[in-house]
């Protein structure tokens, strides 16, 4: 049974309004209402974090795994109940809930390995040389230690992997950060039953109350709150750029600036390259076709811009790709929002002067339906009119022709910031693909070779994130065990008894982790 309300330092709370959830399959309200956050609650389930935030992070990494391991024990419990509510309130179907379910108990278990390995210490010890000339070397030890309070914003597209127990608040309970996480409003029965696995866990483990609080989503000034709030150290958001940017100009506006690390806008470009076209436009277009659709196109790392040379293969192509998202047809989006904003923005790309509409259609007149369509444009005019760059967050791609592959290449190096950039090839473009590489290092955060972006793995190598707009901080990622950085900061400790060293830094290693002393890395026994 849902109870809709708040749930903060362990206990449920009441806020001084309600809302209800939109059900996107038919346009209705569902019958839980939900409380509205308030500063007062922010405030409230921030100094409860702050409180804790000391005894949290000095916990040895064997407890916070098994906490973490423990939340996904619970999520896993749940699994049915998560499955139901999650359908009701977003539309996706059971096997993609059962599958973002899956990714987000792996996150919590992967992180729950990595800290008790103990490489993210990164602990690196330099004994002293009293007799060194001209002046003697102290001993130095540095290691990496908690941020403190970590604000979390749950993102509507992802109303497990990327909300209350997703990536963000996985990694920065696994650095030892408190967290305070607001809920998005599309889903907030799904977050309710996350939060009470998450309040199992804490009970079953031990863990100080404050260690995790969901604020319901309110009024703008509610995510504002969080991030503005002086014991927040650092915020997780994933979302649209204007709310993103919005965020982003609070926190490093504060009397005292944090990192805000958002995961914002990205059209994720694909480059076919001529001789692959020649060889398998047809297969490349039904492959376009798959992942362009998958969640009706509501993926950060949707492609929704694809650039190649013009001609009877890019015809093909085209040709391919229409007949096939004829067979898709539209289905319900996340939200109202999302389907409105969606709407907007293929119609006026169908309007454009400088654009040929190749495919569109609306398949009901559903609150919260969105239907494919392909656009096609020149290489000049998509440069010449930066609108063709809006993203459309949905199932929509738009088709940029160029006449020369050294266009091609030209038109690489202009390219804003992206999570992703994709190369169709065959060996025979080698070449123009190596031409290529070096602007999309710069513009992408991950970069693909006859794939598609959709699907990110959760690994030690991979990177969610890119240069501004598609994240607020090119050098981090929120998937992948490098997202823990974002929530650690190194700390080096001088001349130091080995008595008073935190674990990690001790002579006898009692962590059992890998090190690097004096320059040269001693492995775990």
């Amino acid at each position: 049974m849902l109870n809709g309300q708040h749930y903060i330092a362990g206990e449920w709370l009441n806020g001084p309004d309600v809302f209800q959830a939109d059900n996107p399959s038919t346009g209705e309200k569902l019958p839980t209402k939900f409380q509205h956050g308030t500063e007062e609650l922010v405030d409230q389930a921030v100094q409860a974090a702050n409180a804790c935030a000391e005894e949290f992070a000095a916990m040895l990494p064997a407890k916070r795994a098994a906490f973490l391991r423990a939340i996904a024990d619970e999520i896993d419990a749940r699994g049915d109940e998560i499955t139901e509510i999650g359908n009701l309130e977003s539309a996706l179907p059971a096997a993609r809930l059962t599958g973002e379910r899956g990714r987000t108990v792996g996150q919590l278990r992967f992180f729950a390995d990595w800290i008790e390995e103990g490489s993210w210490f990164e602990a690196r010890i330099e004994t002293a040389q009293p007799d060194r000339q001209p002046l003697p070397k102290p001993d130095i030890r540095v290691m990496h230690k908690a941020l403190g309070p970590v604000g979390v914003f749950g993102a509507s597209n992802f109303p497990l992997a990327f909300s209350t127990a997703g990536g963000d608040t996985a990694s920065a309970l696994a650095a030892g950060c408190p967290v305070v996480f607001k809920g998005h409003a599309a889903h907030p029965g799904t977050s309710e039953v996350v939060a009470k696995a998450i309040e199992a866990a804490i009970k079953k483990n031990g863990m100080p109350k404050g260690v995790f609080s969901l604020i319901h989503g309110g009024t703008r000034k509610v995510g504002q709150a969080l991030v503005a709030h002086p014991l927040i150290k650092a915020v997780g958001f994933t979302g649209s750029t204007g709310g993103g940017r919005a965020l982003f100009d609070i926190a490093v506006s504060r009397p005292e600036p944090i990192p805000f690390y958002g995961e914002l806008g990205s059209n994720n470009p694909v480059f076919l390259m001529p001789k692959a076209m020649g060889a398998k436009a047809v297969e490349i277009a039904k492959g376009w076709v798959g992942s362009l659709t998958m969640g009706v196109g509501q993926f950060c790392t949707n492609p929704g811009l694809l650039i190649a040379l013009k001609g009877a293969d890019l015809d093909a192509f085209v040709e391919t790709a229409a007949a096939e998202l004829g067979q898709v047809g539209g289905a319900a989006m996340l939200t109202d929002r999302v389907s409105s904003a969606y709407h907007h923005v293929t119609d006026a790309m169908a309007g454009h002067a400088k654009v040929t509409c190749a495919l569109k259609r609306r398949d009901s007149d559903g609150p919260f339906e969105g239907s494919p369509a392909i656009f096609r444009t020149t290489a000049a005019d998509w440069q010449a009119n930066p609108e063709l760059a809006e993203e459309m967050f949905g199932p929509a791609g738009i088709i940029v022709e160029c006449d020369t592959p050294e266009e091609m290449v030209a038109l690489s190096a202009t390219l804003i910031g992206q999570l992703t950039a994709t190369v169709h090839m065959v060996d025979a473009d080698a070449e123009l693909a190596g031409k290529l590489r070096p602007a999309l290092e710069k513009c992408a955060g991950r970069i693909l070779i006859n794939g598609w972006p959709t699907g990110v793995e959760v690994c030690h190598s991979m990177v969610h994130g890119g240069p501004y707009p598609a994240s607020t901080d090119s050098r981090a990622t929120s998937v992948g065990s490098l997202a823990i950085k974002r929530f650690i900061r190194p700390v080096s400790y001088q001349a130091f008894p080995d008595a008073l060293l935190p674990e990690a830094l001790k002579d006898a290693n009692p962590l059992n982790i890998p090190r690097l002393v004096n320059g040269k890395w001693q492995m775990p026994k």
